[in-house]
Order: C-alpha cells, then sequence, then structure tokens
C-alpha cells in the first residue's frame, strides 16, 4: 500500500490533490487558497543543495514576471521548516549568474513527511525514497491540472521553457487554439482540426488574409506583429 501510495501521481486534467500545509509564508490551503490564479507548485530534493539554490534564485528573481500573468508560485521540500528559513535567508547572502540580494517571497511547503509529496507522485524510489525529485505542476484558476514536468535530481529546470507553458496555455484557453512546436508570443496558432468534410473544404477554400492551411487538417490563424 506504502509502495502505491509513494507512486501515485495526478493526471493531466484531473483536480489538484487538495492539501492544507505550513510553508514560509505561513499556512495555505492547495489549490483552494489560489482560487482564479494559476498557480506553479513545484519540488525540490532538499535544501542547501546547489542545484535547488540556482532554481530558488532564478523562481524568485522571476517571481513579478509571473506575477504578470496571473501566475502564484509554491516550492516544495522534504525538509522541514526551519531549515526552509535558514536557507532562504542563505540564499540572500549568495550571488550567482548576475542575481544578488535575492529574496524568496513565494511560500515554501514543510513537507517532512512527505504527506504532500506522496500525493503528487513526487516520490520516486528510483531516484531516492527520501527526496522528492524535480517536478512541476502547472494549475489552472479552475483547479485543474493542465501540465506536467518530471525533472530527476541531478538536472536543473529551464524556467524560460516553464513561462513559455503559462503562456501557451492562457493563448490556447483565450482564443480556443493550439500551439505548435517551439511556438512564443506572436507566432501563429493551429486552428481545431475540423470535424467534417464540410469544415474541412470550406478551411481549403478560405482566402482570408489571417488564416492558411497547408493541409485540411494543418490550419493556422495569422498573429498580428
Amino acid at each position: 500500500m506504502e509502495e502505491n501510495e509513494r507512486n501515485a501521481m495526478p493526471l493531466i486534467g484531473e483536480p489538484a490533490p487538495s492539501f492544507t500545509a505550513v510553508t514560509t509564508q505561513g499556512i495555505i490551503n492547495f489549490p483552494e487558497d489560489y482560487k482564479g490564479s494559476w498557480v506553479i507548485l513545484f519540488s525540490h530534493p532538499a535544501d542547501f543543495t546547489p542545484v535547488c539554490t540556482t532554481e530558488f534564485m532564478t523562481f524568485a528573481t522571476m517571481a513579478d514576471e509571473f506575477k504578470a500573468l496571473n501566475t502564484e508560485l509554491v516550492g516544495l521540500s522534504v525538509d522541514s521548516l526551519y531549515a526552509h528559513i535558514a536557507w532562504l535567508r542563505k540564499i540572500q547572502e549568495l550571488e550567482w549568474n548576475g542575481m544578488k540580494n535575492v529574496e524568496v517571497k513565494f511560500p515554501l511547503i514543510e513537507d517532512i513527511r512527505m504527506d504532500v509529496a506522496k500525493k503528487f507522485g513526487m516520490i520516486q524510489p528510483g531516484q531516492s525514497n527520501t527526496q522528492a525529485v524535480r517536478a512541476v505542476f502547472v494549475v489552472d484558476p479552475t483547479g485543474k491540472i493542465r501540465t506536467i514536468l518530471y525533472y530527476p535530481l541531478s538536472l536543473g529546470r529551464n524556467f524560460d521553457e516553464i513561462k513559455r507553458i503559462i503562456l501557451a496555455l492562457q493563448k490556447a484557453d483565450k482564443d480556443q487554439v493550439a500551439t505548435p512546436a517551439n511556438w512564443r508570443p506572436g507566432d501563429d496558432v493551429i486552428i481545431p482540426t475540423p470535424g467534417s468534410c464540410g469544415t474541412a473544404k470550406e478551411r481549403m477554400e478560405d482566402k482570408s488574409d489571417d488564416k492558411y492551411c497547408l493541409d485540411w487538417f494543418m490550419c493556422f490563424k495569422r498573429e498580428k506583429k
């Protein structure tokens, strides 16, 4: 039972598992406290580790960028609250990659008993029985999981990609479109595949300036530059 619980993982499109937790910013009720906002819930293996330190410095310096996208950050580690506080204080003393005096203002969850980590499948025995892997869950304003990323303990995350995911999901929801490979804001987007032969034919014959098709199943909408 314990092994199954440890490996359980919520799926894309499902409600994010609920929990109440102590954090460096006080008690949070997740995802209820974040209703109406996007959330990036991410885990890291341990405090006072070099890869995690570079990640927290990066997330902290990008916090305002995510806030502008109506996106909140929530971190998690299986370490204690006191270890979290000591580590975050130490981060403020470090300088790396042009970042210094970095203050982490988003909540970092204390998860000593690994209750939250197990709910989200963050404990993976192939990596460690006592540390969470580098997981990222993107949760939408309704509390549903929209994206899941998993990294091994040794691999630092790409934060430009995490931000791009938020932008792409918001674009897809707003305009009911899909985004092609390597999409960036301002790039053309994909119109949903037609559901009938008639619609497919109409699309191929559509000569609108803002639309074009490579074939009946692959049509794009031009974005205004």
